[in-house]
């Protein structure tokens, strides 16, 4: 009897112990997850909270979107913007540098260059591409830009470009003002070189790490944070509760999550390529170097009569291509009447008695910055924001206008952002009354370039919803979409942020936000149609423009 009484206590001991294990694992657990369960919440399509638990043990290494929790709907729309941006590249093995595409022993033929072309007439340009044996390449896949330009009158025009998957290019121009017209085609990137940029997509999202300071009295930790961490160290989880955002920082080793007071860039990741791949990104020799033409590379366009004029505006259509161009260094939409506020004065007429909300990256952050500079009586407060970070105020107190620019939410590649700076652009739209005297501008593009292409349809899925339910309650609200632009590109930076990243984000961003109700400043056509080098930040020249059109979307030509 005392053997088996004996034997129950054993038992009960060894069970205990068992449960104090299992409870201290919980607890800490917990502690890694800055002292509470850590749930992300998602919304659907029909506005409902899902919570979903999130852990650092079952993520993958892009952080788990499977535990994205879409509608069908939406599920069916982000299949269907992934399939429109697939890249065609030959099924091949690993090509040698010299098959790859030399833009400078490729060339192109205008069709019917002998003939007089009309204003409003078509031009076709075919691109043949060759290797650097001067050997014909037999498959596509080259990122190719070109443009129409007339230099003595400051004009210029994009072209859209089609890709025969044979070495063969076909591009095709509108023809939009009179006089001797040129074109200009470029290589971006040869199709070797799209192989790789795909591979770290794919691969390599955390090429770009950040990392955030925490402090408790004198103890202070920097840990590494982004969207997706690899491995199973503990996280903290910074997931936003209202979109789902998800956002990680590796848990510091003494302090709790909550310490958290910045955060800021890391860095780049170095050595990504192989000696290989990288020959396929050589500054003035396959990074956007010029493809010569084997004839004449201008063409003579006379203008149309008044009647002819009138007949091909009316017949344009919502799917104009291109969406404008330059004439004497001013953007004509083809769409609509832009006006020239081109006077102080002109704009603080414009926004009189308006409150106007700035919400992006630094690209939209520059209209901030000439609207601040150019209108005198608009006066920045100074709210002790870190330089090129904000948040920022202007205040026009004679006319009552009131300017705010506050960046997006991470990832965001700024030097230092506190804590309690980091919102969310839905989030802040959601908190907006809106009304025929509310302007909203948002740019969220740039850095996402080195994120999958679910992380960029994500943010604007959350951000589409705002607009929306803010438009749905108050409909005179103005709501603008700066798009993506192009930059200047050297090897490094083509692998965090070249066109061709910047390009699908473009895409995607129109296509989200097509009969939304939202106006849209396209900053990629005017860039690229633009004489100036490509800038992540354009000069001031195009700014200019950017701000015209924004503001005739606020302040209209009277009908």
């Amino acid at each position: 009897m005392w053997t088996n009484f004996f034997k129950l206590r054993l038992f009960c001991c060894v069970l205990a112990v068992l449960m104090v294990v299992v409870l201290v694992i919980n607890v800490t657990q917990v502690e890694y997850l800055d002292h509470a369960t850590a749930s992300a919440t998602f919304i659907d399509s029909s506005g409902q909270f899902v919570s979903s638990q999130v852990t650092g043990i079952s993520r993958n290494p892009y952080c788990g979107y499977e535990h994205q929790i879409l509608s069908s709907r939406e599920r069916l729309e982000e299949d269907s913007l992934l399939a429109a941006l697939q890249w065609q590249l030959p099924d091949v093995g690993p090509i040698p540098f010299l098959k790859s595409t030399d833009p400078s022993s490729s060339y192109f033929v205008i069709l019917n260059s002998a003939a007089f072309f009309k204003v409003g007439s078509q031009l076709e340009v075919l691109v043949h591409v060759q290797d650097f044996q001067r050997k014909p390449k037999k498959y596509g896949g080259d990122y190719l830009q070109a443009r129409i330009h007339s230099p003595k009158l400051q004009a210029g025009a994009v072209g859209r470009v089609v890709d025969y998957q044979n070495g063969f290019y076909k591009v095709f121009f509108t023809l939009l003002w009179p006089g001797r017209v040129k074109v200009s085609i470029s290589l971006v990137h040869p199709s070797e070189g799209i192989r790789v940029l795909q591979h770290l997509q794919e691969e390599k999202p955390d090429r770009v790490y950040f990392k955030s300071l925490f402090r408790s009295g004198r103890i202070s930790e920097t840990t590494e944070c982004n969207v997706c961490l690899p491995g199973s160290l503990p996280l903290c989880n910074f997931t936003d509760l209202y979109t789902g955002e998800p956002w990680f920082c590796f848990k510091p080793k003494k302090l709790p999550c909550s310490s958290r007071i910045n955060h800021f860039k890391g860095g780049y990741l170095k050595g990504l390529l192989t000696a290989a791949e990288s020959a396929f990104f050589q500054s003035g020799v396959n990074i956007k170097m010029p493809i010569n033409s084997s004839g004449p590379d201008w063409v003579t366009v006379i203008p149309r009569s008044i009647k002819e004029m009138n007949s091909l505006e009316l017949s344009q259509g919502l799917g104009t291509f291109p969406s404008g161009y330059y004439y004497k260094d001013q953007w004509r939409p083809r769409k609509f009447k832009m006006r020239q506020f081109n006077d102080p004065d002109n704009i603080t007429e414009c926004l009189q008695r308006k409150v106007v909300y700035l919400f992006g990256d630094s690209t939209i952050r520059q209209w901030f910055e000439y609207l601040t500079t150019f209108v005198p009586d608009l006066v920045e407060f100074n709210l002790g924001s870190p330089k090129n970070v904000g948040p920022f105020l202007a205040v026009d107190q004679k006319h009552n206008i009131l300017l705010k620019y506050r960046c997006h939410g991470p990832p965001i590649r700024f030097t230092t952002v506190f804590s309690n700076d980091l919102r969310y652009v839905a989030n802040e739209l959601n908190g907006i009354v809106g009304g025929k005297n509310t302007v909203v501008a948002i740019a969220v593009w740039s850095h996402f370039s080195t994120f999958p292409l679910e992380v960029y349809i994500r943010r604007l899925r959350n951000i589409r919803r705002a607009v929306v339910q803010l438009l749905d309650r108050s409909p005179k609200t103005v709501v603008v979409i700066r798009t993506a632009n192009a930059q200047e590109l050297g090897p490094e930076v083509s692998l965090f942020n070249s066109d061709w990243y910047n390009f699908q984000l473009d895409t995607i961003l129109r296509k989200m936000f097509s009969g939304v109700g939202v106006y849209l400043v396209d900053a990629w056509e005017m860039t690229l149609a633009h004489y100036l080098p490509h800038k992540l930040h354009p000069d001031e020249v195009i700014v200019k423009n950017q701000l015209d059109m924004f503001l005739s979307f606020v302040c209209p030509l009277e009908t």
